[in-house]
């Protein structure tokens, strides 16, 4: 449920080593938590509806044991993109230090090696740029 309070960016990014294919990206800030969309599309699939990907639950460790860890749980799983789900929500959740819902559907496919290690490493580096780069200033701990 949207109210005033919440702050929408959506922006994206080129898919690193690919032609034509974008990282969509939408950052739902809210009062106590926010919400990110994951995407990838090319432009002849920007019509097309995509699959839903992985769906991450991260929060911040706090004081508890180890405040620099961030805690994850998958609500739902797709192989292909879990792992960098899990990632990006704890990597979220850590700078933050506010829960955050990750759904990613990124497909690495269209890169120029189909989605090595390292085009997989620039696309989170990208997408961790991004997200970083667009949080409201309110949000990100002093």
């Amino acid at each position: 449920m949207a109210t005033d309070q919440d702050r929408v960016v959506q922006v994206s990014i080129p898919l690193p080593r690919s032609l034509d294919t974008r990282i969509f990206i939408r950052l739902t800030t809210q009062a106590k938590a926010l919400v990110l969309s994951l995407t990838t599309a090319s432009q002849e699939e920007l019509g097309a509806p995509r699959p839903m990907g992985s769906f991450v639950y991260a929060l911040p460790d706090g004081q508890r044991f180890n405040p620099q860890q961030a805690i994850a749980t998958t609500l739902f799983s797709a192989e292909s993109s879990l792992e960098f789900t899990t990632r990006v929500a704890k990597l979220v959740a850590r700078k933050t230090q506010l829960p955050v819902y990750v759904t990613n559907s990124i497909s690495l496919e269209s890169t120029g090696m189909g989605g090595t290690v390292e085009e997989e490493m620039e696309a989170f580096k990208g997408v961790a740029e991004a997200i970083i780069s667009n949080l409201p200033k309110t949000v990100l701990p002093s």
